[in-house]
């Protein structure tokens, strides 16, 4: 049989049976004081594959960073086999200044994977988390949420052409899986690329915690863990529906075409039907008003929450569902009432 390794990083090493929290050195600030992310390394006594899960790559996004601090700090970790490596805050300068991208030039770190040890501060950042924290694992699950003034379902991106991927990808157990490769640059397209396959996971709003949406993330996190053999639980491969939005089929942002105020008629995860009024967009003074209808019958994975748009701003995001998927969510949805 064989038998539980170490993880090591530069400057550390992890045991089997340790578990360590780590201050990190990715950067410094104008001052020259080290900039610290968070790190906990669960390394359990029992050999198995070796899992990052990640959060807040981009500052205001704070809902997975609560699912990894409680995999990390609140699941009891005496069977776990292999290891986690828990990386709460990954933009520990956007996160303090409560900013989507770092201060330093407002660039992207969810652009800049994987990274570059003689380029721009963000590459730096970049690189020194890749090789130390994301390279080495087996698979791994990247939290996001929407930007601010907008709201997601939970759902999944993944470049299910990837087959390492699409088993990352359906153990988590979403509803809604939308697949593309990913931006370039991206975390879950780098580490994908570099042989660790990865998923992102998109759930809720900007700055707040949203309990129901971290408690069906973790609900996931145990059912992947458990398809890799990392947990003695059950794997919830099927959610009830699902609906994999592959390159090719229907999806859309709608846009508005009028600048105004927005009732919105739906919430984010609703269905709508083709032709249905989704959200109506008024002046002030309520004498004007633009109906936007849904151009065809579908899901809404995401939905706008500040009410105040220019032309051109996005208001939902809609991707069909064909008949037999509807009928499933409807019945799901049924039975979920009755109970």
């Amino acid at each position: 049989m064989d038998e539980a390794e170490p993880f090591t990083y530069d400057g550390g090493r992890v045991d089997p049976g340790e578990v360590q929290n780590v201050r990190y050195t990715v950067s410094e600030t104008y001052m020259g004081d080290p900039v610290r992310m968070p790190v906990t390394v669960v390394n359990g006594e029992r050999p198995g594959p070796t899992a990052f899960l990640s959060a807040a790559a981009h500052g205001d996004e704070l809902n997975g960073i609560e699912v990894v601090r409680e995999v990390a700090h609140e699941w009891p970790h005496d069977e776990l086999a292999g290891t986690l490596v828990c990386l709460p805050v990954l933009n520990v300068p956007a996160f303090l200044a409560q900013e989507r991208y770092l201060p330093i030039y407002d660039r992207d770190l969810n652009r800049s994977f994987p990274g570059d040890p003689g380029s721009t501060s963000a590459k730096r950042m970049a690189h020194r988390i890749f090789r130390n924290f994301l390279a080495p694992c087996d698979f791994g699950l990247d939290f996001h949420t929407s930007t601010r003034g907008r709201t997601n379902m939970l759902h999944v991106r993944a470049d299910t052409t990837d087959p390492a991927v699409e088993r990352v990808a359906n153990a988590f157990a979403s509803n809604v899986i939308i697949s593309s490769e990913g931006p370039s640059g991206s975390l879950r397209r780098e580490t994908s690329d570099a042989g660790t396959p990865t998923i992102t996971v998109e759930m809720g709003e900007a700055h707040r915690f949203q309990r129901s949406l971290i408690d069906a993330a973790l609900d996931s996190v145990r059912s992947v863990l458990a398809e890799f053999g990392m947990l003695e639980t059950e794997v919830v491969r099927w959610p009830g529906w699902r609906t994999v939005i592959e390159n090719g089929d229907e999806k859309t942002w709608i846009r508005a075409d009028a600048g105004g105020l927005v009732d919105m008629h739906y919430q984010r995860g609703d269905l709508v039907y083709d032709g249905d009024t989704i959200c109506t967009i008024a002046n002030p003074f309520k004498t004007e008003s633009t109906d936007v209808s849904a151009p065809f019958t579908g899901l809404l994975v995401g939905v706008l929450e500040n009410p105040l748009v220019y032309p051109g701003n996005p208001l939902c995001h809609l991707v069909r569902l064909d008949a037999d998927t509807r009928r499933a969510l409807e019945r799901t949805r049924t039975a979920d009432v009755a109970t």
